[in-house]
Order: structure tokens, then sequence, then C-alpha cells
């Protein structure tokens, strides 16, 4: 493979053919004549080519050189936006956040960080990435996103976890379920229920059905709704039920149009909190956006779970 061309020979040589002078170019590069000229006669020798003609002292292109010439017009542009680029990254406030999220974050937690994290970096650029958290800590791995707010992943140590709270998963069903009526879970009709689910893959089902493994039940009917909305409506209807955090139903709970039951003497307990790569350096921008994760859950006063200890 070839190497590249010089890329100040090429800016030179750019500035040769807008001004047809070595004299000028060597003015406006600050350099003298002669280190003009013996720069395009090794662009020459390495281009393998005559590129200019001298016709006294104006300077003309070759059929060689204007074919150079478009690429290096190409080739210098791109130069100058990858450097401004730079420079605009350089400055307060700017370049771009990439995070990643489950669907309940992006509903419940996000909004409130978001609105504050743009009063704060107004220029910086913000893409959201929603998913399941194996998909998630994926898109860190392979650098799609940033951070991502997740579960804790197991069994990563590629991975700091920043935690921000854990929750229990309990029983949701409607007001007018018969566990709702007795105020408590008889065991034995746990495998006959229809249970209402968001997604079979997620880590949240994954944890269910083993919890529910170490207690001999298997759950046999399963619906999926890519909709956690959808899925307390068809609860509250009496089509099923689901297993739930509190806190995503906590309107409806407070309602009493649905009704949380625990799910067994053990919790089921999950961890969320903020996924990136060990030991990599964190901008101010995505530091700020942990600030804000870890203060919205905070000031939740309890609402989305047992917040962690701050680290």
């Amino acid at each position: 493979m070839k190497p590249p061309i010089d890329s100040r020979q090429l800016h030179a040589f750019g500035i040769l053919a807008r001004t047809g002078s070595f004299t000028q170019t060597a003015r406006e590069l600050f350099l003298t004549q002669s280190a003009i000229s013996h720069s395009m006669k090794a662009l020459e020798r390495d281009v393998g080519c005559r590129l200019l003609d001298r016709m006294g002292r104006k300077v003309m292109l070759t059929q060689a050189g204007e074919h150079l010439l478009k690429h290096a017009e190409r080739v210098l542009a791109e130069m100058e936006q990858a450097r401004d680029g730079l420079e605009e990254l350089g400055k307060w406030g700017r370049g771009r956040l990439r995070i990643g999220a489950s669907a309940t974050m992006c509903q419940y937690v996000l909004p409130a960080v978001l609105r504050e994290f743009k009063e704060s970096f107004p220029q910086c650029q913000l893409m959201i990435e929603p998913g399941d958290g194996r998909a998630l800590v994926e898109a860190v791995d392979q650098r799609h996103v940033d951070l991502a707010l997740t579960l804790e992943p197991q069994g990563e140590d590629r991975f700091e976890f920043v935690p921000l709270f854990t929750d229990d998963m309990v029983f949701v069903v409607s007001a007018l379920h018969p566990w709702a009526t007795a105020g408590h879970v008889t065991r034995a009709e746990i495998a006959r229920q229809n249970f209402i689910i968001y997604s079979k893959q997620s880590m949240t089902w994954r944890m269910t059905e083993s919890y529910f493994r170490t207690e001999d039940t298997v759950l046999n009917t399963v619906i999926e709704l890519g909709s956690m909305e959808a899925i307390k409506e068809l609860v509250k209807v009496g089509l099923g039920i689901t297993v739930m955090a509190p806190w995503v139903a906590r309107k409806e709970l407070e309602e009493r149009s649905l009704v949380a039951l625990p799910v067994g003497r053990r919790k089921l307990r999950r961890s969320w909190g903020i996924v990136h790569w060990k030991g990599r350096r964190l901008t101010l921008a995505e530091e700020t956006f942990i600030g804000l994760c870890k203060s919205a859950t905070d000031a939740g006063g309890g609402v989305f779970g047992t917040q962690a200890a701050t680290q």
C-alpha cells in the first residue's frame, strides 16, 4: 500500500495552483521561494509525474496537475472542516453525549434529567438510544453510546457500574382481580395466570423467570407488549397480570385502578445505574449527566426504590 501524499505539499500545491506564482505562494506560507520549489519537485517525484509547467514567471497545471487539484481541494476542505470541528469541541459546552436507556428510564427518569442538562449544556448535541439492558451494554461495548442507563449487568468486568437505586418487583393486578379482593396471592394459582410483559428478551423477565423457577413455578402464558402504558391498560381490564416495579405504576396504584401484591417471601430486586467503560476518563458533560441522574432519583424520596450510597 502506497503512503499518503504529504498534506503540507498538497497545501502548497493548492495555493500555487490558485496564485500561479511561486513568489506569492511563498509569501502566503511564510516560506522562501526555494522551499516551495523544492516541495513541488518532491511532490512530483512522489506521485511519479509532472504536475506543473513553468511559463516564465507564470506556473500552469499539467493535465495530471489538474487531476490532482480536484482531489487536493476535497482533501484540504475535509481537513479544514475536521480542524473546525475539533475547535468547536474544545469550546465550553460543545460536543455530543450519546445516552442509551431502557424504555422505563426514557419515560420516567430522563425527561427531568435532560431538561436540567440542556440548561447547563445548551450547545451539547444529545442522542438517545432506547433499548433493553443487554442491548445497551453491547452498545457501550461497541462505542455506539457513551453512557447506558440500565440494570446492573452481571459478569461484565470491562465496565464501570454507577449505582442509582434498587427497586423490588411486585405483582400488579386489576382492582377486580381475586387476589386484589382477597388481599394476598394464592401461590397455587400463579402458574395459571396470564402474564403481560414488556419483552421475553429483557433482563427483567429473565430475572423474573429465574426467581419463580427457584420456587418450582413455571410461568406458562405470556403476552408481550412493547409499551408499559399498554401493559397497565390490559391489566386494568383483567386480561392478565404483570410483574413490575411500583414506581412504574405509581399513579394507577394511588388511584386503586391497579393493586400491588408481593411476589413471595423473598425479594425480587433489581439494581439500576449507569454503565460506562471502566477506566475511561469521563467528560464534564458525562459527569454532569450522572450527577443529575443521582439527584433525580434521590429527589424521588423513595419513589423509585432504595437509593444507592453515594460513591
